[in-house]
């Protein structure tokens, strides 16, 4: 969960700077103790290193002045600590696993049973290990949270210290007219928002508003009672807040709010049971509101560039219509497994996240067509055993993971036609086959795949004949089997009635079998 120039560009670069924050901290000598003063105090100001740095310097070119940084390194000298504690904890919990634990204490909470003996006792043992153990778990995905909050907080105090240290020196060169615009900008803004506003009392039908890069900081509520507003964009903004009213667009079908300061969404987002499009993409949004299930006509939603780190358990359950689902450059370490009940989804991008892995009954997803699950980097290690039942994929990416080998069953995707394996650790299939393409790939699983198959039939053969006391024929088991009843009957009746009689029914029963 540490800081990184995708989720807090800002406190990244400051503490890249630092190295000596990022380690552990422990008793020094007064020497070494102001050696890291004079580092804290006058941090190292060299060139930035990639083009994330590149584009914060060339927005924020204050961060090049010694002075500037040291005093934004000083307004975060509590991150270092807390990222040390964050890291002797552990790994954050998964999304579903903290749902199960809350809902397990939930339940316990209202259970107060009384002392019991014997097995019964034995059981509330039990009972009470997996109590603790569900503490735990929310008590780690608590503290996680408030470390995720402490990073929230320090880039928006750098922002402010950023401000404060450059008022007076840039801002005055930069002119008044610089100001002037922006708030002849803000005024423009509110007189188009007012004409909408106007139009729509006025009972002119307004079906789309379009108040994209306008500098927009609010959207007022009254835009919430356009009943017949079809689509609405107010992408490239600068919102921080949705107001609970756009719940009442009930007819929306188009919900554009890409690239503003969001860092959630109302719950009453799902009553917008008509919307087909949602984009909330280049937020800062840490968590998507249950509610958004709720949205059942959606076709596309695009979440990418935010900082979520799990997605509603549930959003597969009632969302069936989604086609196109965009969750990349996030922090997910996992998807829930409600996605493989995404029937009709037609491409999944999940390119660098966290991802562990993939959700066991992802086969399911018939209709896909589209699948990116590259730079994961060293989460991604494997693929279930039901990835060959994705019949209809064409496009795959893998790439920038650490797969070692792709599953034998991964010789049933007949209609792949783009693959890229490349920066992957991968032994099979071997590396000549991978640099022939797609095609030599899919027939080198194919074989692996048929033999796979033939391995398990002579298996299940050789197991069946093993249980079998004595291998027969059908029509040799019912000879032995007719000859013994005759011989039975026979000797039966012998003993009970007089020969003739045995005559007359050893004739009969034979007859009858």
């Amino acid at each position: 969960m540490d800081p990184t120039p995708q989720s807090h560009p800002i406190l990244a670069y400051v503490l890249s700077r630092l190295p000596s924050l990022s380690a552990p901290r422990t008793p020094r000598s007064p020497a070494l103790s102001s050696s890291r003063d004079r580092d804290l105090e006058q941090p190292s100001p060299r060139a930035p290193s990639g083009a994330a740095e590149t584009d914060l310097v060339d927005r924020m070119p204050g961060l090049r002045h010694p002075s500037v940084l040291s005093a934004m390194t000083r307004a975060v000298a509590d991150v270092a600590s807390a990222r040390d504690a964050i890291r002797l904890l552990g790994p954050r919990p998964d999304h579903e696993l903290v749902d199960a634990s809350r809902a397990l204490l939930a339940t316990a909470s209202g259970d107060n049973p009384a002392p019991t003996g014997g097995k019964e006792a034995e059981g509330d043992v039990v009972e009470e290990e997996k109590v603790a153990a569900s503490r735990e778990v929310v008590r780690l995905e608590e503290e996680h949270e408030a470390y995720g909050a402490l990073l929230r907080d320090a880039e928006e105090r750098l922002e402010r210290v950023y401000r404060m240290a450059m008022h007076g020196r840039d801002i005055q060169e930069a002119g008044s007219g610089d100001g002037k615009r922006e708030e002849d900008g803000s005024e423009a803004v509110d007189e188009v928002v007012v004409r909408v506003l106007r139009e729509a009392e006025e009972g002119k039908v307004v079906e789309r508003v379009d108040l994209a890069d306008r500098q927009l900081r609010l959207l007022p509520e009254p835009m919430g009672r356009i009943r017949g507003l079809l689509a609405l964009d107010v992408s490239r903004n600068q919102l921080q807040v949705v107001p609970d009213a756009i719940g009442g667009l009930e007819h929306l079908e188009e919900l554009r709010l890409a690239s503003n300061a969001l860092v959630s969404l109302p719950d009453s987002i799902g009553l917008l049971s008509n919307l087909k499009i949602l984009d909330v993409s280049g937020n800062r949004l840490r968590a998507l509101p249950d509610s958004i299930s709720k949205c059942r006509s959606l076709e596309e939603l695009d979440a990418s560039y935010n900082a979520l780190a799990y997605l509603p358990t549930g959003i597969g359950h009632e969302l069936v219509k989604l086609r196109v689902l965009r969750v990349h450059l996030n922090k997910l370490r996992s998807l829930p497994s409600s996605v493989c009940e995404m029937q009709s989804l037609r491409l999944l991008d999940a390119h660098f996240n966290e991802l562990h892995g993939l959700p066991a009954a992802i086969g399911r997803l018939s209709a896909l067509e589209t699948l990116d699950l590259s730079s994961n980097f060293s989460d991604m290690r494997d693929l279930p055993p039901s990835f060959g039942d994705l019949a209809g994929l064409l496009e795959l990416d893998l790439s920038n993971n650490q797969i070692r080998a792709l599953p034998d069953c991964f010789g049933r995707l007949g209609r792949l036609e783009r693959l890229r394996l490349d920066q992957n650790p991968l032994a099979v299939p071997p590396v000549e086959v991978v640099s022939k393409g797609v095609g030599a790939v899919k027939e080198f699983m194919a074989r692996r795949w048929a033999e796979a198959v033939a391995e398990e039939e002579r298996r299940v053969s050789a197991a069946t004949a093993a249980e079998s006391p004595k291998a027969s024929t059908p029509r040799e088991w019912l000879t032995r089997s007719v000859s013994s009843l005759s011989t039975w009957v026979s000797d039966v009746t012998g003993k009970v009635v007089g020969q003739d009689k045995v005559a007359e029914e050893d004739a009969f029963l034979e007859q009858q079998l």
